[in-house]
């Protein structure tokens, strides 16, 4: 496919950012590569990616517990065998945060061999947009506090599920003799993209803004790794399919009454984060997938079977279906931000190359 060229996210802005990181790459000891554990290889940032300096580089594959932390391991494996320093970070678990933190302390005392305790050492987190550089930054700077001092000058930088919130380079103290600050970076995303496939995994996992193609779009492509995957049969617990109910057929008709027998239930909240109306989503998407007869690696049927999952996804969603088109677009909202939050499963959307030498 052809590179996606002249991307709009790229501005004048993105351009000053990375040539500002380029400059201060010489001067640091340990630069941090921070990628989306969902997407390992698709969040590389380009502007490492033949950078050639003398400082230590780290792989840090954050949002672990969106990817889960089992099927991270095989990468992490990957990586090390290809002499490349690779963590698995979860920025709002603090023993984690201490365990990367004393990895930064190690490869810090491993660069600076000296007997002299009070010499500084600087670590720069560099990635693309809302890989959660600045979330890590903040853990690190609270953890690594030292002195009763130091407690009442910590900053922040902002976090946002919004990419593009950090402006400039900020520094945050995250260790005392030898004393270590982070350097929190502006996001950089190249201004091409190799392939639409890749474009949909930036998108889904929120580095670039969905406004590009479309919420809608992006949900279809989430439920056709879905309806591909082996997560929805964790669900099964979850149906209220009766034996003789029929869901789908093969081509385009929706589900409307789906054979459900459900019990009358109180009035739930249509906050679409709610446990209650969560189990309903997982029990729907459970009973549409594997009450589907047709072949998923057929791109009609799978399409049919899609479209008939946002039908279905109405009920559950509490979205009206008299407003046309738009309750597609509800359902794609609240699809996707339960996605953004783990609570349709842990996805790893990149396939584990043979070989990564060249990463």
């Amino acid at each position: 496919m052809k590179k996606v060229m002249k991307a709009p996210w790229y501005d004048s802005f993105m351009a000053a950012a990375s040539s500002a990181i380029k400059q201060r790459l010489p001067l640091v000891d340990i630069i941090v590569h921070v990628r989306d554990a969902r997407i390992p290889l698709s969040s590389e940032c380009e502007l490492l990616r033949n950078y050639r300096g003398y400082s230590r580089h780290i792989i840090a594959f954050n949002k672990m517990d969106l990817a889960g932390g089992s099927a991270l391991q095989p990468w992490m494996k990957h990586f090390r065998e290809n002499e490349l320093i690779s963590f698995g970070v979860n920025a709002h678990n603090k023993d984690n945060i201490r365990e990367f933190l004393n990895l930064i302390q190690r490869q810090v005392r491993e660069l600076r061999r000296t007997d002299n305790p009070n010499y500084t050492a600087t670590v720069m987190l560099v990635g693309i947009p809302n890989v959660g550089k600045s979330a890590i930054a903040n853990a690190l700077h609270q953890v690594g506090r030292i002195s009763a001092a130091e407690k009442g000058k910590l900053k922040h930088a902002i976090v946002s599920p919004q990419p593009g919130e950090t402006k400039d380079i900020r520094s945050f103290k995250i260790g005392s003799h030898p004393n270590i600050y982070v350097l929190d970076t502006p996001a950089v995303l190249s201004p091409e993209v190799p392939d639409v496939d890749v474009l949909c995994k930036l998108i889904l996992t929120g580095a670039i803004g969905d406004d590009l193609v479309g919420k809608k779009e992006i949900a279809q492509y989430f439920l056709a790794i879905l309806n591909s995957s082996e997560q929805y049969k964790k669900w099964a617990h979850l149906s209220t399919k009766a034996d003789d109910g029929i869901f789908l057929n093969s081509t385009t008709e929706c589900l409307t009454s789906f054979g459900f027998h459900k019990k009358e239930r109180k009035k739930i909240p249509t906050d679409h984060t709610q446990d209650e109306i969560v189990h309903d989503v997982r029990g729907t998407l459970f009973e549409t997938i594997s009450c589907f007869d047709g072949n998923i690696r057929n791109e009609d049927e799978m399409d049919a079977l899609i479209g008939s999952q946002f039908c279905a996804l109405q009920e559950p969603f509490h979205v009206s279906s008299e407003c046309g088109e738009v309750p597609d677009h509800k359902v794609a909202a609240k699809l996707l931000n339960l996605f953004s939050t783990g609570r349709l499963g842990h996805y790893i959307l990149d396939h584990l190359p043979k070989n990564i030498h060249s990463l």
